[in-house]
């Protein structure tokens, strides 16, 4: 009688153990899903930023039309192509505003240091966003990769998380335009 006593003590305690896991997966997922829509704003936002510059006519008119042009293709991107189009649109702000003194001389025009502080803002804030979401990425794939999770199958049917990689260097022009 002892034996079954133990026997459903440990039952009962690996299916806690399973039950506390599922939720924590759960949470991680959820966590990702939170991570994934802060960095899509702030994605979203670095492109209207980007465009609302473009159409300003601060910029000489080959920057304003790179520039509109790579702000439109991140924006409408499709999912599968996004991690590319991101990438062309940090390219196209790092050419046009690789030099510091450029980005200082446009600040001092009228509507021109708005629009520098909150690029640099949201260049900012796309950084963190990135890392924030592929660390939450991270830690579900540490969970899932866990024994117990794969064999008991705790993650259902929810599909594995890619990290989203993109070249997300700030210009070096508008290094500082928020703070200084």
């Amino acid at each position: 009688m002892s034996v079954l006593v133990y026997a459903a003590a440990v039952v009962l305690l690996i299916g806690l153990y399973l039950s506390w896991t599922a939720n924590r997966l759960d949470r991680l997922h959820t966590r990702r899903d939170a991570a994934w829509a802060a960095l899509d704003a702030q994605l979203v936002r670095r492109a209207s930023v980007s465009l609302d510059l473009a159409a300003s006519r601060l910029l000489d008119p080959a920057a304003s039309i790179l520039l509109d042009d790579a702000a439109h293709t991140a924006r409408d991107a499709a999912a599968d192509s996004r991690d590319l189009a991101e990438t062309n649109l940090t390219r196209v702000l790092r050419d046009v505003f690789d030099d510091p003194k450029e980005s200082l001389a446009l600040k001092e025009r009228p509507g021109g240091g708005a629009l520098l502080v909150e690029l640099d803002s949201a260049c900012r804030r796309v950084q963190l966003s990135r890392h924030f979401y592929n660390d939450a990425v991270r830690v579900t794939w540490v969970l899932r990769r866990q024994r117990l999770v794969r064999w008991f199958r705790l993650a259902g049917h929810a599909p594995f998380p890619d990290q989203f990689e993109m070249d997300d260097e700030e210009p070096v022009g508008l290094r500082g335009m928020a703070t200084g």
